[in-house]
C-alpha cells in the first residue's frame, strides 16, 4: 500500500516525463570516452519529454572548470525570454567516463548523463534514467549535434541504437530549431 502512496506523491513530478513500470534499462554507454571532444557547444535535435524543456532553439554547452568538474550551461527560448540553467557535471567512476552525474543544485543528487554514443563532431546520444526502489522509473534521452539539424538517417540510426537498448521511444519528439539566434 506504501508504493501506491509514493506514487500518488510522485505523479505530479514525472508527469510530464515518460514514465515506466519496472527498474531502468542498462544500456551500454561510449567506449574509450574522451570528455575533452565531448565539450562544447550541443544542440538539441529530438528528446523525451521534460518538465524542463518546453522551450525551442534549445542548446547545451559544456566547459572544463579548474577543478576538473563541467560546467553546464542549459539554454532555451521561451515565451517570456531566454530561459538558462546552469548546472555541474561529474565523472562518476573514472572507469567508466562516459557515465556522467550532472545536477542543477547545490542540494540536489546527481542525475546521470549516461553518452551512448558519440562521434565528437556531428552527434551524440544521451540517455538518463532514475529508479524508484524498481517499481518504476522515469527517463530521458536525447539526439543532438553539433549543428541545428541533422540528417534522418543520424537520426534514424540514434533511435535504433536507444532502441536495441531496451529504450522506448514512442513519445521522442523534435525540437524547434528554426528561427534561433547565431551564436
Amino acid at each position: 500500500m506504501s508504493a501506491v502512496y509514493l506514487l500518488l506523491l510522485l505523479l505530479p513530478l514525472v508527469s510530464t516525463q515518460t514514465f515506466h513500470w519496472g527498474g531502468c534499462p542498462a544500456p551500454e554507454v561510449q567506449p574509450n570516452f574522451n570528455l575533452t571532444q565531448y565539450l562544447g557547444r550541443w544542440y538539441e535535435i529530438e528528446r523525451l519529454p521534460a518538465s524542463f524543456e518546453r522551450g525551442k532553439c534549445i542548446e547545451a554547452n559544456y566547459a572544463l572548470n579548474e577543478d576538473g568538474t563541467i560546467q553546464v550551461l542549459n539554454s532555451q527560448i521561451e515565451e517570456n525570454g531566454v530561459d538558462v540553467a546552469e548546472g555541474t557535471a561529474v565523472v562518476l567512476n573514472q572507469t567508466e567516463p562516459a557515465k556522467l552525474g550532472v545536477k542543477f543544485s547545490f542540494f540536489s543528487p546527481n542525475g546521470p548523463y549516461w553518452v551512448l554514443s558519440t562521434d565528437y563532431t556531428s552527434y551524440s546520444v544521451v540517455y538518463s534514467c532514475t529508479s524508484i526502489f524498481d517499481i518504476f522509473y522515469f527517463d530521458f534521452a536525447w539526439i543532438l549535434s553539433r549543428s541545428r539539424s541533422l540528417p534522418p538517417q543520424t537520426v534514424a540510426e540514434a533511435k535504433g541504437l536507444m532502441t536495441r537498448q531496451n529504450i522506448e521511444l514512442c513519445k521522442m519528439i523534435a525540437t524547434d530549431q528554426t528561427g534561433c539566434p547565431d551564436n
